[in-house]
């Protein structure tokens, strides 16, 4: 399995943290969330919400965003 953590020879993934916004990490992903199920995107870039305030939780909608 690529990437998977017993392979040393796969590149490791990047993370941006950011301080009031998403974790930003290269793609493709998959996300196990809280219950059990898994979610995936094969973008090369993601956005991964920190808030819970995405209507497309797990994947960032930009809804931390202060409003006007």
């Amino acid at each position: 399995m690529p990437n998977s953590p017993s392979d040393r020879s796969a590149a490791p993934r990047r993370v941006s943290v950011q301080r009031k916004g998403p974790l930003l990490m290269e793609g493709p992903v998959e996300v196990e969330l809280e219950d059990g199920s898994v979610v995936s995107s094969d973008r090369f870039r993601v956005a991964l919400c920190t808030c819970r305030r995405s209507r497309r939780y797990p994947w960032c909608d930009t809804s931390h965003r202060d409003r006007a």
